[in-house]
């Protein structure tokens, strides 16, 4: 008989993918009610759609990474709350491009300050020394999550 073996992630970064998985979805709970009353998926395509668009359905479902129903579902969700509008496409009298409104741009705007003052809080909680080394991974961090720089801020979802 063998002995049982620990499944516990070693703490020196052995497990790095499932530690990493834990805290950010430990983070992202601690922040997300700090998304302007909008679900996490309402919030990325409301960004999507702000950041990038006009942009068709399609295109947003393609940015986004999620099927055509499910993008067709949350900007039906964020019309109906005046966060964005539909334009024909004159090209395709059957398509459409989606914008955000100047209500979607603002929501988004202090949603963003909400959630950048809840993970200051989170930081004031660590030691100068732990705030760099989160610094110091950050390149690596929004490489892995694919965040786009601008004049050296990244553009958060």
């Amino acid at each position: 008989m063998q002995p049982e073996r620990d499944a516990t992630p070693q703490p020196d970064g052995g497990d790095v993918a499932g530690r990493l998985a834990l805290a950010v979805g430990r983070l992202n709970r601690r922040i997300r009610s700090a998304t302007g009353g909008l679900s996490h998926g309402q919030l990325s395509a409301l960004s999507t759609i702000v950041r990038k668009g006009p942009l068709r359905p399609s295109e947003v479902a393609g940015i986004e990474h999620v099927a055509a129903p499910t993008v067709t579902r949350l900007v039906s969700e964020l019309e109906a709350r005046g966060l964005v509008e539909r334009t024909p496409d004159p090209d395709d009298g059957r398509s459409f491009f989606v914008s955000g409104t100047d209500a979607g741009i603002e929501l988004l705007l202090e949603a963003r300050s909400d959630r950048a003052r809840a993970v200051s809080r989170i930081l004031d909680g660590l030691d100068p020394s732990q705030v760099e080394a989160l610094r110091a991974a950050l390149p690596a961090l929004e490489e892995a999550a694919a965040v786009v720089h601008h004049g050296g801020t990244p553009s958060a979802r």
